[in-house]
């Protein structure tokens, strides 16, 4: 059985076999430190019983007032480890952190619009989209692409005012948010 558990410094070394997948969000090392050094309990890996990371989680807590709430910065899963439901289980301890740990009305995140599986699977855990970001993604030569901030409202949201209908048609810009 596989264990989920909090980041450690030297998983910077032994993670590759999940950030070398495309359609994972990389970083420099410092920025994987700040968020170890800041939100130890919303960066998690899930390890095989061999060793192998399999996944992992990377979040921060965020905002003001109603806004205040958990943030998922990454989350991603070997190929070769997908639909096991590990995304899933790592998901819900990000927001249950969020919500127990936190108190945040809300957990969001970001995804590209092309990104159809992810897409649904946020929707398979209960986010919906909130807002539509134009340009959020950038590759350096010109090429933007749009992403979706996706949301779905904690305990402490009891008039779920963090969530609104149809957000694929509120499009906003990134300096925006």
């Amino acid at each position: 059985m596989s264990e989920l558990r909090r980041f450690k410094t030297t998983d910077l070394f032994r993670f590759n076999n999940v950030n070398l997948d495309v359609l994972t969000e990389t970083y420099n090392i410092s920025f994987y430190l700040t968020y170890l050094a800041r939100w130890p309990d919303l960066f998690c890996v899930q390890e095989s019983p061999s060793g192998t990371i399999m996944g992992y989680i990377m979040g921060k807590a965020e905002g003001r007032g109603k806004e205040w709430h958990g943030h998922v910065t990454a989350i991603t899963v070997a190929p070769e480890y997908r639909r096991l439901g590990l995304a899933d289980g790592m998901m819900k301890l990000l927001e249950n952190v969020s919500d127990k740990i936190y108190n945040g009305y809300f957990v969001d995140l970001f995804v590209r619009v092309s990104n159809l599986v992810a897409i649904g699977m946020y929707k398979k855990f209960g986010y919906s989209v909130y807002r539509r970001v134009n340009g959020y993604y950038s590759s350096g030569d010109n090429n933007e692409e749009d992403a979706f901030d996706m949301r779905k409202p904690l305990p402490r949201d009891v008039k779920r005012e963090s969530v609104i209908e149809n957000g694929e048609h509120n499009l906003v810009r990134p300096e925006d948010l």
